[in-house]
């Protein structure tokens, strides 16, 4: 194994570590990790991705369930429309996206290279969300389920496209849009990242092969890194650290926008 493969599975445990310290945004990095340290095709990366991110968030969800956190109702509305967007996402759209999308003058955009710059954007609006405070949101009287179903599908496309939970989309859809209190509304998105993201992976099972000793190692890594960053939890800020590490996530987008242009 070499140097960077090496820093590639210790991401793994980055990725666990800030999930259980501040309770999300670490999965944002799985992308990244999969594509520039492993070494992994951009569309296969964001396949493994929602296998990883759906299986955290399962643990997440684990967590949440005996402190009736969750409102599965809300979930089940948000869930539906947002799980068939990502699995036709994952199973059709993406392979109807021509590897050689246009040229201008001697740039060429590729299939990879715009998955990664869309990426990017998702990083970007991400470490926005995590950098401003969210306690700012007013919880709504009423219940919109038509607009929640609508802001649902918008969130399966985007998950399937870029292979990322979308939290910091959903988390304001349900204060804004379901009326839940932040609390429930963080406890409950981690279901429903947990239940888009499995199936949307199904779609992509029927598309590639995938190494599966690779998949268990690495979301096992993510796995120990959530329970450490729980242990740590109790002696640091979560929410301090969470907007240091809206920060970093923001540096990164604008890598990765900087790299795939260059």
């Amino acid at each position: 194994m070499d140097l960077v493969t090496l820093f590639g599975y210790i991401g793994a445990l980055f990725i666990g570590l800030i999930l259980g310290l501040t309770g999300g945004g670490g999965s944002i990095l799985t992308v990244p990790i999969l594509v520039y340290l492993i070494v992994l095709d951009p569309i296969v990366a964001t396949a493994y991705s929602l296998f990883i991110v759906g299986i955290t968030s399962l643990v997440g969800t684990a967590r949440n369930i005996p402190k009736k956190n969750i409102d599965f109702k809300i979930a089940l509305v948000f869930s539906i429309p947002a799980f068939t967007a990502v699995y036709f996402t994952r199973k059709y759209f993406i392979q109807l996206i021509p590897d050689h999308i246009f040229y201008i003058n001697d740039f060429v955009l590729t299939k990879d290279v715009a998955i990664m710059l869309l990426f990017s954007l998702a990083m970007l609006v991400a470490s926005y969300s995590m950098i401003k405070d969210k306690t700012g949101l007013k919880q709504v009287a009423d219940t919109n389920l038509w607009l929640l179903a609508f802001q649902a599908l918008i969130v399966g496309l985007f998950t399937g496209l870029v292979g990322a939970g979308g939290g910091f989309l959903i988390v304001p859809a349900l204060v804004l849009l379901a009326g839940l209190p932040m609390k429930k509304a963080v406890a409950t998105s981690l279901l429903i990242i947990a239940v888009n993201s499995l199936v949307g992976f199904l779609g992509d099972v029927q598309n590639l092969t995938i190494d599966w000793a690779f998949l268990a190692v690495f979301t096992g890594l993510s796995i120990v890194g959530i329970f450490v960053g729980i242990y740590l939890n109790q002696f640091v800020d979560g929410k301090k650290l969470k907007k240091g590490f809206g920060w970093f996530v923001l540096l990164m987008g604008i890598y990765i926008i900087i790299k795939e242009l260059g």
